[in-house]
């Protein structure tokens, strides 16, 4: 089974996480389950030497603000590292830091401070400037200041055309930078695209390319073999099955039987269009295909492939401790990835390679050398200074020049905690805050432990707030369709037949499996949104609760036997207007390109444990009623899922999406049909949504500031969405983070967490029981 980690998509994510760090003060007064035992996670981390200890997922060692990739590896990274912009609770951002921005959240008002002012100017010929201003006296943990030459180096190291780390400020449209990127290729990426017999060494030696091949085919086989070792421990393959086996089974059916492993790698790459890295993100069973080979480093570095310009134009030093980022155009995601993690240049980079003057930024173009290096060691300008990371426990301990103050625990650790280790652990005094799954079994065990019966109490604090994220059953356009025209009347009069079946019993199926840790939602977005339709907004309706007419399918007082009775009619309508032929209450006949069996998809481990598992069977048999047979397929191995969505084979499936502060749409709808679909959003395959006015609309949202006129557009988005009848929002759930009440001082935990402003927000304020 493949392990598929928590990935950063983009410094989007890194940065709603790292500027909780920023901190505030108020003016009112993603995970796998492991194999340690209990007693390894707490030992000598506990909080009885006067550490705090918060329990996590496994690391990946990767604790660098430019590479971290995994949840653990990035939480390291913001206890150490301060942000150029924070973030407040609701998700905005912060731009006047030094002195603080009062806001209120939750009927409370909170003041915020950061490191840094930021004025932003649009200008008449579409330009637009972001002028940072530095706050004095801001210090990295080792005592040397922060000022604009560290966040200059930092733009340029996210900006190399070598940088390979999640991360995507090379993307902003920031002035020269594509000019700068250009006409430079890393060596891994030449000698790849070259072959294996290549004659050409204009450019790297003979040597260099039969060291790389070796290493690659080596590292190539020692890939395949973790996805051959995890399909045996899931007990999809047994050992001595031919590679083709162990392929079929992860979603690479068709090999020859005598297939070798360098076939199977190969197939993958191929599926990426040639990407190794895109491959290894999404199909590796553990360690990324980079880390495998022994001299990755020696071929992350750049090679020069033509001209390009020595400087980013756009990113301009005016002053000791001032910066302005000129971007040709507005752009709705710009000011989030300007707010990255600042590091310091004496550190990650070279001074005596850093003259602003003479295009000279910290270190040689195309040579992250020196930034890797320190991987494994962070040092920045946040609460806590990396110390060590041994035996499974990272340790820190306070940062004493910390810009908002000293934390008031001296000593952090971060350890490994199986998940359903978690509650234990903080009973037992391994860790004092952790994350559990929000299940109905942890809830009952937190209940259990407080002696009011209650999920906050005198053993366990708690904090709940809605995830950063929604579950929604999904149906493919183009699976899913009639006449294979997937954007047609009848074809999203097929896909509204299942959606209102499917929606209608949301409630039941909802409240069955989360109680009143979870909601139903009605359109597909996260309530955490600031973009969300709310119930009171103009125009807000119950998804999928109109008929084929357009006429309300529900009244007032019915009932909920009453509900599903008149959902089914609606079905049978939309199956009509699709061009099934009805007779006598039921279809028997499927028009053209349709079917009278569709299959979905759930990942309930074959035993039925999903939120939505219970609206399959209903709508199941609900469908039945009226001719149409719905195929269940609940899979043990979740990416079995993946791999038929990434193949475009899925029909229906049920999953959920996680968020960013930023409600931008362009990743999961955005088609680019005009262009024949050359560039669509990163997921946009899912669906297969090919909508032109919906891709206006998202690039119109995309290309302003004016937060009511977003909002205006993203409500136009959603209802074309729901228009396509491709997702039917289901839930929003809720997720905890829990503390031990015994040995925290409750009052000092921060307040009124939120999805986008994290417990160690206020790090430096928690204080452990006297």
């Amino acid at each position: 089974m493949k392990k598929r980690k928590v990935v950063l998509a983009s410094l989007l994510a890194s940065v709603m996480a790292a500027s909780a760090l920023a901190g505030c003060s108020p003016s009112t007064k993603s995970a796998e389950e492991g194999t340690k035992a209990q007693g390894e996670a707490g030992g000598e981390a506990g909080s009885s030497e006067g550490s705090l200890v918060f329990a996590q997922d496994e690391f990946s060692s990767k604790f660098s603000p430019f590479f971290a990739e995994t949840v653990p590896d990035q939480d390291v990274v913001n206890f150490v590292t301060a942000p150029l912009l924070p973030i407040d609770r609701s998700g905005a951002i912060i731009y006047k830091g030094i002195e603080g921005e009062t806001k209120e959240y939750n009927g409370k008002e909170y003041t915020y401070k950061g490191i840094s002012d930021l004025a932003v100017t649009e200008n008449a010929d579409g330009t637009v400037y972001y002028d940072f201003t530095l706050k004095d006296g801001v210090k990295f943990s080792d005592g040397k200041p922060l000022t604009a030459d560290d966040v200059i180096f930092s733009m340029y190291v996210y900006a190399d055309p070598t940088y390979d780390g999640s991360a995507s400020f090379y993307s902003v449209p920031i002035q020269g930078m594509e000019e700068y990127r250009k006409g430079m290729e890393p060596l891994f990426k030449l000698i790849l695209a070259a072959g294996e017999d290549n004659k050409d060494f204009s450019k790297w030696t003979e040597e260099q390319q039969t060291k790389f091949w070796a290493d690659y085919k080596k590292a190539a086989e020692a890939f395949v073999k973790e996805i051959e070792d995890s399909l045996i421990s899931s007990g999809s393959n047994k050992e001595g099955d031919s590679v083709a086996a162990f392929a079929a089974n992860y979603g690479y059916e068709g090999l020859k039987e005598d297939a070798t492993a360098m076939d199977f790698f190969n197939a993958m790459v191929a599926k990426y269009n040639g990407s190794v890295t895109d491959m290894s993100s999404a199909e590796s069973a553990g360690t990324p295909f980079t880390e495998l080979m022994e001299s990755y480093k020696d071929y992350a570095v750049g090679v020069e492939t033509g001209n390009s310009a020595p400087n980013i134009s756009g990113i301009q030093k005016t002053g000791d401790n001032t910066v302005r980022v000129i971007t040709t155009k507005v752009d709705a995601q710009a000011i989030y990835q300007l707010a990255m993690a600042i590091s310091p240049l004496h550190y990650y980079g070279d001074p005596a390679q850093y003259d602003y003057a003479n295009n000279k930024f910290g270190f040689p173009k195309g040579d992250l050398s020196s930034v890797r290096a320190k991987t494994t060691q962070p040092l920045g300008a946040g609460a806590y200074v990396f110390e060590k990371y041994e035996n499974g426990v990272v340790s820190m301990k306070a940062n004493e020049n910390y810009y908002l103050g000293a934390p008031k625990t001296k000593s952090l650790k971060v350890n490994y905690v199986a998940q359903p280790d978690r509650v234990n652990a903080v009973l037992t005094g391994t860790a004092d805050v952790t994350n559990p799954s929000y299940t109905n079994e942890i809830a009952d065990a937190i209940k259990k432990a407080n002696s009011n019966g209650e999920i906050s109490g005198d053993k366990i604090y708690t904090s709940s707030v809605d995830a950063l994220g929604y579950g929604y059953i999904g149906i493919n356009a183009h699976n899913v369709s009639v006449n294979n025209e997937p954007g047609s009347e009848a074809s999203k009069n097929l896909r509204r037949a299942f959606a209102t079946i499917f929606s209608v019993y949301r409630d039941l199926a909802v409240s069955s499996y989360y109680g009143d840790r979870a909601s139903v939602i009605n359109y597909p977005i996260t309530n955490t949104s600031w973009a969300a339709p709310q119930p009171t907004d103009d125009g807000y309706q119950i998804a999928f609760s109109k008929d084929a007419k357009g006429e309300p399918i529900y009244t007032s007082g019915m009932s909920d036997e009453d509900k599903y009775a008149a959902a089914k009619k609606a079905a049978l309508g939309f199956l009509e207007a699709a061009g099934y032929t009805v007779a006598d209450g039921k279809i028997t006949a499927a028009p053209a390109g349709a079917k009278m069996e569709y299959e979905v998809i759930i990942p309930g481990s074959g035993t039925g444990d999903h939120p939505s598992f219970m609206i399959l069977t209903e709508a199941q048999k609900a469908l039945a009623e009226i001719g149409m047979k719905l195929s269940i397929n609940d899979i043990s191995n979740s990416a079995d899922l993946w791999n038929k969505l990434q193949a475009k084979q899925a029909e229906m499936w049920c999953a959920a999406w996680q968020a960013t502060p930023d409600p931008d749409m362009f990743q999961i709808y955005y088609s680019d049909i005009a262009n024949g679909g050359a560039n669509p959003g990163g997921s946009n395959y899912q669906y297969q949504i090919e909508d032109a006015d919906l891709d206006t609309m998202i690039l119109q949202a995309r290309e302003s500031t004016d937060q009511e006129y977003r909002k205006t557009m993203y409500k136009a988005c959603l209802d074309k969405i729901i228009d396509w009848s491709c997702e039917v929002p289901i839930y929003q759930r809720k997720e905890v983070t829990i503390f031990s009440a015994q040995r925290l001082q409750v009052d000092t935990i921060t307040p009124d967490i939120s999805p986008f402003y994290k417990w160690y927000a206020e790090v430096e304020n928690l204080q452990l029981a006297k």
